[in-house]
């Protein structure tokens, strides 16, 4: 058996007692704290990012396509559904699907009190399954083949302005030359949380939008198209462009609301200082505490040396006694990070104000890459600060240091 990792053990804190089995303790406690603490950061800031970009991307997809038009009206110029880009479509593996839509100002009646809202209406192609999460009351709109549907999902935070439920009837007024209005059935109640959405979309049918506008069945306002990974945004950007027809713009969803995008990126730089504190503290104190352990031992190291032992073998002992000081904090971390991650995420203990977090509860992403990652880093800064303290062994003198009390 390796000498070096013999004694080791013989002075590890299962074998050690009083003080030096309380400096393992702490060390293996202060190194399981901060990576666990560290693993949660990383978690709840991935949540955060993934919940408020999919909301983002589930009401725009992460591309809009629209006609170049001069003015900055909130309506689109129409262009036909039929157009190059959609016809060679397929040539993108990495587009998941491609939505039509359309926008219109309007004014919303309620019993009482009047509201201006952005009807945004929606053809076959809405994907009602991944609406349906946003869905608090009601259903959703119900879109006939042939006709038009006078049904209307509106926002909770409109509905509740209006006073209105599931079930009633409300007028739309819409500012247009001549003014028209539509009696309209509001079917579904949604709740995003985000107020660029909910203070002003109304959802409904993009045939309305057609028959008010005078555009052709073909034509739409614009499309949104969603991709496989949002992360992989900047490199499907240049080939949807090249793809689009000469009087097509593509417009970047981060772009649209770059409020809320610089918002989380910043996010970013906060946890980066934050896990870098906490690291350096923890870093730190292994380094200190192995330096303690040394000197407690500073007779056994007298010892050793007058022996014959060399200062390298020495080394490594308190080498060896910092690594599984190390594995066990690891264990530890990841145990307290992953265990309170994985109960946030299952029965969601933690709650939030939507208001100012537009969401209800902390949420989590399991983001293994990080995780693996951050063990490693751990892992080998620790390694590296451990062969400081143990460079004092060279200075010991072997005659002091058994007179050493």
């Amino acid at each position: 058996m390796n000498l070096s990792y013999f004694i080791a053990k013989r002075i590890s804190f299962k074998q050690a007692g009083g003080f030096s089995g309380t400096i393992h303790r702490i060390a293996v406690g202060s190194l399981g704290l901060g990576l666990g603490v560290a693993i949660l950061a990383f978690m709840i800031l991935g949540g955060f990012q993934k919940t408020v970009s999919d909301r983002v991307y589930s009401f725009t997809g992460h591309f809009q396509v629209q006609r170049f038009q001069m003015s900055n009206a909130f309506e689109e110029a129409p262009f036909s559904f039929q157009s190059e880009f959609t016809q060679s479509s397929d040539q993108f593996p990495f587009i998941q699907r491609i939505q039509s839509f359309g926008h219109k100002a309007a004014l919303m009646k309620g019993e009482e009190e009047v509201e201006g809202i952005l009807m945004k209406g929606v053809g076959k192609d809405f994907d009602t399954l991944e609406f349906k999460k946003y869905l608090v009351e009601g259903r959703i709109l119900t879109i006939p083949d042939s006709g038009v549907s006078n049904e209307v999902m509106l926002s909770k935070l409109v509905a509740n302005k209006l006073l209105l439920n599931v079930g009633d009837r409300v007028t739309l007024y819409f500012v247009q030359d001549p003014p028209r209005f539509r009696r309209v059935e509001v079917v579904g109640i949604f709740e995003t949380y985000l107020e660029n959405f909910d203070e002003k979309i109304v959802i409904g049918e993009l045939q309305t939008i057609r028959n008010l506008n005078g555009w052709n069945r073909d034509q739409v306002g614009g499309l949104e198209i969603f991709v496989d990974d949002a992360l992989k945004a900047d490199e499907y950007l240049p080939l949807i462009e090249n793809k689009l027809d000469f009087d097509l713009k593509l417009i970047d969803s981060r772009d649209r609301f770059l409020e809320i995008f610089d918002w989380l990126s910043l996010l970013d730089t906060n946890v980066v200082v934050f896990i870098s504190l906490i690291g350096f503290v923890a870093i730190f104190n292994m380094g200190a505490i192995l330096f303690i352990l040394i000197m407690e031992r500073t007779q056994m190291i007298g010892l050793l040396k007058a022996m014959g032992a060399r200062n390298a073998q020495i080394r490594r002992i308190f080498f060896w006694n910092g690594m599984k000081i190390l594995g066990r904090g690891l264990v530890i971390g990841n145990v307290i990070g992953l265990g309170i991650g994985f109960l946030q995420d299952t029965f969601r203990l933690i709650p939030l104000d939507p208001t100012n977090y537009y969401m209800s509860y902390v949420p989590i992403d399991w983001n293994w890459p990080v995780f693996i990652l951050l063990n490693i880093g751990i892992a080998i800064l620790t390694a590296l600060v451990l062969w400081i303290p143990v460079l004092v062994i060279s200075r010991v003198d072997p005659i002091k240091s058994i007179r050493f009390d």
